[in-house]
């Protein structure tokens, strides 16, 4: 696990970049406070920051191997896991490969050798890593199926730069001769879906290769992009009798996901909300670490804490747990900090409490294992039941339908019937876009200054719809979450959260072998009238504790609503608007408006208005300059 940050030049001329890529790499140290270093040719330079995980002796980075008679011949820099690393080595060990470490870095190099590209959907884990054929002169780069670990790339006339974070590529703009310069469209899309879809950044010359995807690249050319990670979702119908046969599959699945992302040379815990998906997790690894620590957290305000049903489902399967308990000053008082580590900004307020727990989860452990993942695989949003209410407007024609959502705009708001009319008078093309949206067009034009409405949603998500024609629509709503909601929000602030604590979070639902058994689970077992992951739940009975198995999906409440409010964040809130420079891009008397009809309580605008306060925080640090968050210098030790 690292942080790595790389400069491939145009013109041969790499060493005049090295100082430079050392210098850019200190906005990578909590990423990997163990180790740094770089190495360079005529033509790259790579930079590392190790969080050291497995083979903490002797794993160092950038790593360097290579066939027998050429045993320089790679280099690579990694960051991520790779947990079945053990089975490949031994796979690659009888195809002729020497080892001269224990990690799992080596075997990544090897199997790239002998396989190829191809080598990429052999690996299971976590990864983003780049690997230089001196030989070739070619730039190998990669990314895991699901987007756990980042990659920003950008590409100028001087050379191709490459690194876990943004904030070191801009570091390294003006040598690759690229500008600062935002990117509206993302704006707009950041603006109505709470986070950055991918590729894009808020920086028009910064990209994300994109998760499932592989590049190569050569001095002076652009990357050649190709998606390796095209999730089919074919279904294989239960027949009867089988239930507990696919029942088994599926916790076999998973009980051998956890098992390998044990593996480790350190410590192991596992956050725990008490619901049925980090339940399940932690109570599988408890069956190789009885030791297990377990992490929650929670708020004092009453309704807006799960800490005692954790702690609940922690005594249950007999884990030593640990509470931690975000106060409103601390909440308030991080944002820019959390902000300054997310690169771009994610407007989902459970980042808060994700950063504070797992500061709490570092001073113990230094891996945690996480439920992640399950929703998207196993169909557990509530929105997934949507088909079910929906289906009697399938049978309607077109015009029909049409002349249902024209009905429904005669209803007055908030009366009943007016909601189903309107949602069922839509494609699901056209209702669904992922779990979240701040802002619908109305109000985006009210707030933002250069608002186009030809950039909609539909920029996102038609490329992700067009790839699931034919599917059953709950499918496709799962397709498209790993694809937006997945990616974009939930591992985003998974990775940068648990890393900017220095702290490797493991995600077991999101494992290639998981999810062949979960894509291939139909439409009936996931979703029923009375509960969601049908499949799941049944597949884990006698894992989970039973007091646990039906309850509701829980996740990390925040009470932003009562906050903005109220003394905690209203203030704030206020201070925020009147301090950004942001007056190009937003209409500040309409935000303030939004603002004080808030606290009056005529409308709920807690999450429009997080996600502009958010924005303003993030162009007040990256823009402005104004906002300079206090970043701690890491200072945990090597073990734990």
């Amino acid at each position: 696990m690292c942080g790595l940050l790389g400069y491939l030049a145009a013109d041969g001329t790499s060493a005049t970049a090295v100082d430079l890529v050392d210098s850019a790499m200190h906005c990578l140290r909590h990423r990997g406070p163990d180790e740094h270093g770089t190495w360079h040719d005529a033509d790259v330079v790579f930079g590392f920051n190790r969080l050291s995980i497995i083979d903490i002796a002797h794993s160092h980075q950038p790593l360097r191997w290579g066939p027998p008679e050429q045993p320089d011949r790679y280099a690579l820099t990694f960051n991520g896991e790779i947990y079945n690393y053990l089975e490949l080595r031994a796979e690659l060990q009888a195809d002729g490969a020497v080892f001269h470490t224990e990690g799992d870095g080596e075997p990544i190099v090897a199997a790239f050798h002998h396989w190829g590209p191809e080598a990429v959907q052999r690996l299971r884990g976590m990864f983003a890593f780049a690997i230089w054929d001196t030989v070739e002169r070619t730039m190998f780069i990669a990314r895991d199926p699901f987007g756990i670990k980042p990659l920003y790339l950008a590409t100028g006339p001087d050379g191709t730069a490459f690194g876990s974070e943004k904030k070191s590529l801009l570091e390294l703009l003006p040598l690759l001769g690229l500008s600062e310069d935002l990117d509206p469209r993302a704006i707009e899309h950041y603006t109505v879906l709470q986070y950055v879809p991918e590729p894009e950044t808020l920086h028009r010359d910064i990209r994300r290769l994109e998760s499932g995807c592989y590049a190569t690249v050569k001095p002076g050319e652009s990357p050649q992009v190709q998606r390796y990670f095209r999730p089919q979702f074919k279904v294989r119908p239960f027949q009867r009798g089988t239930e507990k046969q696919r029942y088994d599959e599926i916790a076999a699945a998973l009980e051998d996901s956890v098992a390998k992302h044990m593996r480790a040379d350190v410590t192991v815990g596992s956050f725990l909300s008490g619901g049925i998906d980090s339940t399940a997790i932690a109570a599988l690894a408890m069956r190789h670490n009885p030791k297990l620590i377990t992490f929650t957290t929670g708020f004092e305000r009453e309704g807006y804490s799960e800490v005692d049903v954790a702690a609940e489902s922690a005594a249950a399967i007999g884990a030593r747990h640990i509470i931690k308990v975000v106060s409103p000053a601390e909440f308030a008082e991080s944002i820019p900090e959390i902000v300054w580590y997310l690169d771009d900004p994610v407007a989902d307020p459970a980042l808060v409490p994700l950063y504070f727990v797992a500061k709490e989860a570092r001073k113990h452990v230094k891996v945690v294992l996480s439920g992640e993942g399950a929703d998207e695989l196993f169909g557990g949003y509530t929105i997934y039941r949507e088909p079910l209410s929906l289906k009697p407007f399938e049978r309607l024609s077109p015009g029909l339908r049409r002349a249902a959502g024209r009905l429904s705009e005669r209803i007055p708001e908030g009366r009943r019937g007016k909601s189903l009319l309107q949602r069922g008078s839509l494609t699901l093309e056209e209702r669904y876009y992922g779990n979240a949206r701040s802002f619908n067009d109305a109000q985006l034009r009210a707030v933002l200054r250069d608002f186009r409405p030809e950039w909609t949603h539909q920029d996102v998500t038609a490329p992700i719809y067009a790839e699931s024609k034919g599917w059953d629509p709950v499918a496709r709503m799962q397709h498209l979450d790993l694809f937006t909601w997945l990616r974009g929000d939930i591992l985003v602030k998974a990775d940068k959260m648990t890393m900017a604590n220095s702290l490797e979070l493991r995600v077991p639902f999101l494992d290639p072998e998981v999810f062949r058994v979960a894509e291939q689970i139909p439409f009936d077992q996931k979703i029923t009238k009375g509960t969601s992951k049908y499949a799941l739940r049944q597949a884990l009975e006698g894992i989970v504790p039973p007091h646990v198995l039906h309850r509701a999906k829980l996740g990390f409440p925040v009470p932003l609503r009562h906050w903005l409010r109220g003394t905690e964040l209203y203030d704030w809130a206020q201070e925020q608007i009147a301090n950004s420079q942001t007056d190009h891009i937003f209409d500040k008397a309409a935000i303030k408006t939004m603002l004080d009809e808030h606290r009056a309580g005529t409308s709920d605008h807690s999450r429009r208005l997080w996600t502009v306060l958010v924005f303003m925080v993030w162009h007040g640090i990256f823009v402005e300059k104004r906002i300079v968050p206090k970043i701690a210098e890491p200072t945990y030790p090597v073990e734990l």
